[in-house]
């Protein structure tokens, strides 16, 4: 289900890149385009590229969001909506990555301070 929760968030991503960045190019553009925006977000959380994350796990299905944790999901999903906001304001990807790997790393710190207990304490007061 948190895997769900972060390929539906995705969606905001994609729809930003498609408006803002996708403009007068060629299928295989779009399709490397995609791909190097999601890699960004995973050196940015992840600290390594998806292609890097395969060679390391090859007995590993699907890629290293299917493993990631719960807390990295929830900065992840952050991570691309921000992301979204920072390129319909028209800014580069190398100023896009620095300011959402601080934040991926704000936001980690934060939700390992909350802690399992804390993430049950919020889930008890629906």
């Amino acid at each position: 289900m948190n895997r769900e929760i972060s390929k539906i968030n995705y969606k905001i991503h994609t729809d930003a890149i498609k408006e803002y960045l996708l403009k007068d190019l060629t299928n295989e553009q779009l399709s490397y385009k995609y791909a190097s925006e999601a890699d960004m977000l995973n050196v940015a959380l992840f600290n390594k590229r998806a292609k890097q994350w395969r060679e390391e796990n090859p007995d590993l299905k699907g890629n290293m969001r299917d493993y990631a944790s719960l807390n990295e999901l929830l900065v992840l999903a952050n991570m691309e909506s921000y992301n979204a906001i920072l390129i319909g304001k028209g800014m580069e990807q190398m100023d896009r990555m620095k300011e959402l790997r601080k934040l991926a790393r704000t936001q980690l710190i934060s939700l390992e301070k909350l802690g399992d207990s804390g993430i049950k304490k919020l889930e008890g007061k629906k």
